[in-house]
């Protein structure tokens, strides 16, 4: 196994990373955001406040979601044990 190998498998896991977090990163930013601006036009400053929508929303994003990031981090997985033989050979 050459360096390059590493580094282009260790690329690949990044790149599979960033896709899964995505949706649910941006997903409570925005909620955040939203809530944030809420707080801040109310003047109610209350932690429970942003946790909550921010729990609900990445429930519901996993929920819809979750079968293509399930398939996504399925096929990485898959192709990665598939190309073992290359890698030690």
């Amino acid at each position: 196994m050459t360096p390059e190998t590493v580094l282009d498998i260790g690329t690949q896991a990044m790149k599979v990373t960033a896709l899964l977090s995505a949706p649910l990163l941006l997903s409570a930013l925005v909620v955040g955001l939203l809530v944030g601006m809420l707080q801040a036009a109310t003047q109610i400053n209350e932690m429970t406040l942003t946790f909550v929508p921010k729990l609900i929303v990445v429930a519901l994003v996993i929920l819809i979601a979750g079968p293509a990031l399930l398939n996504t981090l399925l096929g990485f997985t898959t192709h990665l044990i598939e190309s073992i033989p290359e890698l030690i050979g």
